[in-house]
């Protein structure tokens, strides 16, 4: 029930962006100069903050790196896959695919705290330094390629896959910023998951997934059960700790991330349907992270 419940204040954001968005003056104009400040600022400062401040040591966890990472890159095959079938919607699902395989690290690195303690958020946070720059390109270039623009170009101008590959090579090269430094960029950082998950809720349509259900659904039920079952499978076939297993499975059982509405509104996508599958995904994980804790709990 803990688990479940540290997702509800998310999911109430989601819902006061709504009503706030629709029943007061803070109308679509304040809000949408709201995602770009999100996107161009607080989310890349919060990657690149956390990216820094995360205790890379590859070395010492390649088994956790290796099942992390290939359940990640088994959720783009299948979302790309999904672009295959006959009378899919091209910009639904350049747009949606990114639901599919990227995963919401505020809640991520808040459960392995709480479930595997500083160990846990450590192991986790080694995950999310090396699977969100995959994760963003992933998103990125099937909303670059059907909007006719250059793949190459929407790589180097994003800014949350510049944050994240500046946080890498600083983290790399062991760079270490004053007191003051460090306390700004982490105050500016904190202020992205109420601002994003508030502008996700503000960008809502209550008819957006109506535009296509069963690829929404489709989206979701990789998200929320293949992939989970596939982080299992690989964390027993790498024969890991059971700590170690534990933050596999929540790392493939996450939420999607809020910022995947931003990404789409950005990049010319359909908002609306994807802040309902993050919506959605949030609702979806308060019920599916705890069962797939069990059923690692049961097959282990």
């Amino acid at each position: 029930m803990s688990t479940a419940l540290l997702l509800l204040p998310d999911f109430l954001l989601i819902a006061c962006g709504f009503f706030l968005c629709r029943f007061t003056a803070l109308d679509r104009s304040v809000w949408e100069a709201a995602e770009r400040l999100v996107y161009y600022l607080l989310f890349p400062v919060l990657l690149f903050n956390s990216v820094v401040r995360s205790p890379l040591q590859p070395a010492q966890t390649m088994s956790l790196t290796a099942a992390g990472l290939t359940t990640l890159l088994c959720g783009v095959a299948l979302a790309y896959a999904v672009r295959l079938w006959p009378g899919v919607d091209g910009r639904l699902h350049a747009s949606g695919a990114q639901v599919s395989f990227r995963f919401n690290s505020f809640i991520a690195l808040a459960l392995a705290e709480r479930l595997g303690g500083p160990t846990g958020v450590a192991w986790m946070a080694l995950l999310m330094a090396f699977g969100v720059p995959i994760c963003n390109v992933a998103a990125v270039w099937p909303l670059a390629r059907h909007g006719g623009q250059s793949y190459a170009r929407e790589i180097v101008r994003n800014p949350l896959i510049v944050a994240t590959l500046l946080g890498l090579a600083a983290n790399l090269a062991g760079v270490r910023f004053p007191d003051a430094v460090s306390t700004t960029l982490q105050r500016i950082g904190v202020a992205a998951l109420p601002v994003g998950l508030l502008a996700v809720g503000a960008g809502l349509r209550l008819g957006g997934l109506k535009s296509a259900p069963v690829l929404g659904a489709t989206f979701l039920a990789i998200r929320h059960a293949v992939l989970p079952m596939i982080g299992i499978g690989l964390a027993i076939a790498f024969a890991l700790p059971p700590e170690q297993r534990l933050v596999v499975v929540l790392f493939a059982a996450m939420p999607t991330a809020s910022s995947a509405y931003v990404l789409a509104a950005r990049m010319g996508g359909d908002g609306p349907f994807v802040a309902g599958l993050v919506s959605l995904s949030i609702l979806i994980g308060m019920v599916s992270i705890p069962w797939w804790l069990a059923v690692l709990g049961w097959v282990t």
